[in-house]
């Protein structure tokens, strides 16, 4: 039932998904592929010499948002297993599933295709991250769900009492953080990126189109030029971890 790779996918709907996947692209510094699925509603962020893990999904409806697409090697297991442990499953398609958690949250199981090569770091930041805002009545039901679907992944304490990191194995390249929000509101969810340089990434994110919502001590909140809104995390982005707390790897 392995996670073998993980997918970040920006719901965007309309003519916003093409904006999205532009402002996206340049960001990551990362090319559009050709768009894919059945009404080509996907397109990725493909890097030279390395394997897609984001892209962009265009949606029939809705504000926009994110959703993690795991890639396992048996789908029908992998989606049995996250039943057993509560979630509903939205939509079958040939091939793969889609599911909500049991909070409300939406997510993909699909095939692994061997990916394996994670996108480089891009101007001093690396998109890596799925936030999903849970409302304090399904916080901890959210926590045990997530922790129980990928045991193999770590499930620890977060740098605040809000929250909860689930860390993938080495070499997988989407991270998800629990964030138990103030106030019982829907579920929700927005990408992070982690940043050596939050003031020069968010100087670059503006001149592209970005404008920034709030700042607090170690990440400031954006909305990209489709009013999608993610975060600049003061987090190494070679290694995700805060930043000063460990060592930077070649690659």
């Amino acid at each position: 039932m392995s996670v073998r790779w993980t997918y970040l996918f920006l719901d965007r709907p309309g003519a916003a998904a093409d904006r999205a996947g532009a402002f996206w692209a340049a960001v990551t510094e990362s090319r559009l592929s050709g768009p894919s699925g059945e009404h080509g509603e996907f397109v990725t962020l493909s890097a030279d010499g390395a394997d897609a893990c984001a892209g962009v999904q265009r949606t029939d409806s809705g504000t926009g948002g994110v959703h993690l697409d795991l890639s396992v090697d048996d789908v029908p297991e992998f989606v049995a297993a996250a039943r057993r442990l509560g979630a509903g499953t939205v939509a079958e398609h040939e091939g793969w599933t889609v599911l909500r958690s049991p909070a409300g949250q939406l997510f993909c199981a699909i095939p692994w295709h061997g990916e394996s090569v994670r996108p480089p770091v891009a101007h001093g930041s690396r998109l890596d991250q799925v936030c999903l805002d849970i409302p304090p009545s399904r916080y901890d039901g959210e926590v045990a769900f997530w922790g129980g679907l990928l045991p193999e992944w770590e499930s620890a304490p977060g740098s605040l009492p809000e929250f909860r990191v689930v860390r993938p194995p080495a070499g997988l390249p989407v991270r998800v953080l629990l964030q138990r929000t103030g106030e019982e509101r829907p579920v929700s969810a927005h990408p992070d990126l982690a940043c050596a340089d939050i003031a020069a990434t968010r100087v670059r994110h503006e001149e592209l189109g970005a404008r920034p919502v709030a700042a607090f001590d170690h990440w400031t909140v954006m909305r990209d030029p489709t009013g999608g809104t993610y975060c600049l995390t003061g987090r190494d982005p070679w290694t995700g971890a805060p930043a000063g707390r460990a060592g930077r790897p070649v690659a």
